[in-house]
């Protein structure tokens, strides 16, 4: 037996030490590569994740299995699996419970599938909304990103999986994504695109996948300075790290560098490493040290009980299905609703769905992330199907037509659904890496905008009907600053997963009150962005986007990070502060009240700064948040925990976290804009942490 159900972390270590003298050194360099990758593709015809992939770990000899890998991000790409809604719109519900629920049954349906190692963890920071891939992270602000990090990595490990945070790190385009070379000071890195992959490492995360790009001239699978000296010396990551695929190692070096493990299959390590271990470029020693890691990611969840037997009547089961149709529900993000929504079914007999996206399965990208439900509801079926007895439910794709036109007079409302589809937006695939599947589609969106034809859809429908109600789907934020006072609401619907259309459904007709918050600012303009070349060879990283960009040069967004609308109407009393110095915390509590008849859903936001900031520092940063739900006419006392070290800056000079002390001022509200934010002032005294 490799290992005993329940064996202690000590007898776990001791027997990798034994396991690292019976190997040999070839045995050692097999276990640090992926199989059969390559052939397994092009045997599939190109669908990527038809099937489990060996990346590292095996030994048939000493009875080690393979780590076996499978994706991704919104539910597993292998069989018909539950597909829920892609990560951004998980973001938007700022529900860390809901976020671990979905990471505890994708956990359970890879178990089902027979798998070990999860590479879905994408918590890559967005930095500007035409990134392609932003649709499969949480969006712009670090501290959100390792809260929903954590709760997902926790969910799946549950069912003794190993959880991979991904990209590591600066990974936020996609054209440029193989050659880019990301500068970035060290503060920027360490305050703004690093602490969301360190909660995830302290939460436990048993391996870390390294991204395409260079960070500051290095290759990040040969990049010591991220690999060895930050993830694994100064944080004491003690799992592996692989490589992205196929082009996230580029030579034998990277071992050296700290690359464990190249994935997805054995290009430059295999015999490459072995000859780079004689000639000396690589060291035995470090060898040694990566299967040691291995191994102990390995053993860990082979030592672990199961906490259920798993079988495949778990993949895409109705308990899962319904926490689909939940993450859908809480994620849409009303932005606007001048009187239209909910539907009164009394008024509403008739209603016209327009636009083609409504009568698609638009469930996102058609990369690494994509999953094959075994059903999807669409917008347009999830109206036919859940709308009240006697509402005429009439469809048509654009107003081309004088019948459509004079349908759209004649009906009570008009939705209009529009958006992205994976053509837009998503994973860039070069041909040459496709195979089969090479069609270059997605990448980085060029228009912030709808376009021409989606937008003069819009104004059309809205000149023809009044009550004109827009459903937007896309990945990111998106540019509305040419319709959006034409029209009466506006929801962000995203690529809601498999259950989307019934969770619309009940939306808008009020079954659901809709409780999303923007996990990103939305622009006016996007000359109000940072810079961004979809084919940079390089670009400097700093500490402005989002909302602290906008608040540094003054700018309006259109809608402010933390934004959304419902149907309940919340209000809070004045902020009080506790300091509690043991924990070096502090307990920011406020009242909250749902002055409405109905049950609803606010996000209390959390945000912490100094009264008067230097220049380079931001005026606030988001430190905490909580998701309460209270019913009609009533009230709670809300507390919320802020640790200190969140509100600390990193000091390069002395390589210390440090807190200046003074007086410092925290908000409390349900946006980042000024006017949703109540503060209270505190008296800090200074404090300073180690650099990990």
């Amino acid at each position: 037996m490799l290992i005993s159900k329940g064996a202690s972390q000590a007898e776990q270590e001791k027997r990798i030490e034994e396991l690292v003298r019976e190997l040999t050194l070839d045995e050692k360099i097999f276990m640090l590569s992926g199989h059969g990758f390559l052939q397994q593709i092009a045997e599939d015809k190109g669908r990527y994740c038809a099937r489990l992939y060996h990346i590292g770990a095996g030994n048939e000899r000493l009875e080690i299995p393979p780590l076996l890998f499978m994706d991704g991000p919104r539910g597993i790409a292998m069989g018909e699996s539950t597909c829920f809604p892609v990560s951004m719109a998980r973001g938007a519900s700022f529900d860390v419970d809901l976020e671990r629920r979905i990471g505890d049954a994708i956990g359970r349906e890879l178990r089902a599938h027979g798998g070990n190692l999860f590479g879905g963890v994408c918590i890559n920071l967005l930095r500007h909304p035409a990134w392609g891939r932003a649709q499969e992270t949480y969006g712009e602000d670090s501290f959100h990103l390792g809260e929903m990090g954590v709760a997902l990595v926790r969910g799946v490990q549950h069912h003794n999986v190993v959880a991979t945070p991904k990209h590591f790190a600066c990974n936020s385009m996609e054209h440029a994504r193989f050659t880019v070379n990301v500068k970035v000071d060290e503060r920027a890195l360490r305050e703004v695109y690093l602490p969301h992959f360190k909660k995830c490492i302290d939460a436990g995360a048993g391996a870390v996948m390294s991204a395409y790009n260079k960070v500051n001239g290095a290759y990040c699978g040969h990049n010591e300075e991220l690999l060895t000296r930050i993830l694994k010396d100064e944080w004491g990551f003690d799992g592996f790290v692989y490589s992205d695929f196929v082009m996230g190692c580029r030579g034998a070096d990277a071992s050296a560098k700290g690359l464990d493990v190249e994935a997805p299959d054995t290009i430059h390590f295999g015999d490459k490493l072995r000859v780079a271990v004689d000639d000396g470029e690589v060291s035995e020693t470090r060898i040694d040290d990566a299967v040691r890691r291995v191994l102990r990611s390995l053993l860990r969840i082979l030592a672990r009980p199961d906490p259920e037997v798993y079988e495949a009547a778990s993949i895409a089961c109705e308990e899962h299905v319904a926490l689909a149709r939940e993450a859908a529900e809480k994620s849409i993000v009303m932005l606007e609703n001048r009187n239209a929504l909910p539907f009164d079914p009394k008024k509403i007999r008739h209603l016209l769905v327009l636009g083609p996206l409504a009568d698609r399965a638009n469930l996102g990208d058609r990369g690494s992330s994509r999953v094959y439900p075994p059903d999807v509801v669409t917008p347009l079926a999830g109206l036919q199907d859940y709308s009240p007895d006697g509402c005429e439910i009439v469809f048509e794709a654009d107003l081309d037509s004088n019948s459509a036109r004079e349908l759209t007079m004649q009906v009570d409302a008009v939705l209009v659904v529009v958006g992205y589809d994976y053509q837009d937006e998503g994973e860039y695939i070069p041909v040459e890496l496709g195979g089969a599947a090479g069609k270059v589609v997605g990448g980085d969106r060029i228009d912030l905008g709808l376009g021409d034809v989606q937008e003069s859809l819009i104004r059309k429908a809205a000149g023809l009907n009044p009550n004109t109600i827009v459903a937007v789907m896309s990945g990111s934020a998106v540019i509305m600053e040419d319709w959006r006072q034409h029209v009466v609401a506006i929801l962000m619907l995203w690529y809601p997963g498999m259950q989307g259309g019934r969770a619309l459904a009940d939306v808008l007709w009020g079954r659901v009150n809709p409780s999303g918050r923007l996990p990103f600012s939305i622009p006016a303009s996007a000359d109000d962005l940072p810079y961004f070349d979809r084919d940079a060879d390089e670009i400097t990283y700093d500490l402005w986007h989002g909302y602290t960009k906008l608040a540094k040069e003054g700018k309006q967004p259109a809608y402010p990070f933390g934004y959304g609308l419902g149907y309940s109407s919340f209000d809070q009393g004045l902020p009080t502060i506790e300091i509690d110095e043991p924990n070096e915390s502090l307990i920011v509590a406020v009242e909250l009240s749902n002055s409405s008849a109905g049950r609803g859903a606010a996000v209390l936001q959390v945000y912490g700064g100094p009264v008067a900031p230097d220049p380079g520092q931001p005026e606030k940063r988001l430190c905490g948040f909580s998701r309460i739900e209270l019913d009609g006419k009533s009230s709670e006392p809300v507390r919320i925990a802020v640790q200190l070290r969140d509100l600390a800056s990193f000091d390069v000079e002395q390589r210390r976290w440090t807190l200046a002390a003074g007086t410092w001022r925290i908000w409390i509200g349900f946006s980042s804009a000024a006017d949703d934010l109540k503060a209270v002032d505190v008296q800090l005294p200074s404090h300073s942490w180690p650099i990990a």
